[in-house]
C-alpha cells in the first residue's frame, strides 16, 4: 500500500510542476537593454530658423538699390542652410539604456 501512495504522491507532484512551468515562465518576460540616442532634429531645426533670419536681415542691408527683396531671399536661403549645418554638427546626442 505504501508503493501506492508514494507513487500517487509522485504523479501528482509532477502534474503540479508541469501546471506552474508556464506561470513561472509567463512571470519574467524575455527584456534586453537597448541603446536609445535623440537625433538632435530640435537643434538642427531652430538653426535653420535661426539661420534664415539673420541671413535675410544681412542680405537685405548688403545688397543695393531696388535689388533689396532678391538679396533679402538670397540671404535667407544660404543663412538657413548654413545654420542647419552648423546646428546639426554641435547638436549633442543624449544617450541611454532602457529594458525592452
Amino acid at each position: 500500500m505504501s508503493n501506492k501512495l508514494i507513487a500517487s504522491a509522485s504523479l501528482a507532484l509532477s502534474a503540479l510542476s508541469l501546471a506552474a512551468a508556464p506561470l513561472a515562465a509567463q512571470a519574467q518576460p524575455h527584456r534586453h537593454q537597448v541603446l536609445v540616442c535623440d537625433n538632435g532634429r530640435r537643434a538642427g531645426n531652430t538653426g535653420t530658423v535661426v539661420g534664415a533670419v539673420t541671413g535675410g536681415l544681412l542680405g537685405n542691408a548688403v545688397s543695393h538699390g531696388g535689388g533689396k527683396t532678391g538679396g533679402t531671399i538670397i540671404g535667407a536661403g544660404v543663412g538657413a542652410v548654413a545654420g542647419h549645418q552648423i546646428a546639426k554638427r554641435n547638436a549633442k546626442r543624449h544617450c541611454h539604456y532602457e529594458w525592452r
